[in-house]
């Protein structure tokens, strides 16, 4: 499903809101439905992360996808 996932906003927003609310985790994942592992691998990620870092992340991220993929072709010859 890669492509469908959430976006970076709405991973933040369920990140902060599991921090400052008196909710648990498994409270919050029920409520949003995603999985407690989501969370955990959300938080890995964007844990200590603002906003506009977090997305600045992702941005990079896609940036060097597409870099090593267009290594990869001028390494093959295409």
């Amino acid at each position: 499903m890669k492509g469908k996932g959430h976006a970076t906003e709405q991973k933040m927003h369920v990140l902060r809101e599991a921090e400052r609310s008196e909710k648990t985790i498994p409270d919050v994942c029920r409520e949003r439905q995603i999985s407690e592992q989501t969370f955990h691998r959300w938080k890995k990620e964007f844990g200590i992360m603002e906003v506009d870092q977090a997305k600045q992340l992702k941005e990079l991220q896609k940036e060097i996808a597409r870099l090593k993929r267009m290594f990869a072709d001028e390494m093959l010859g295409k």
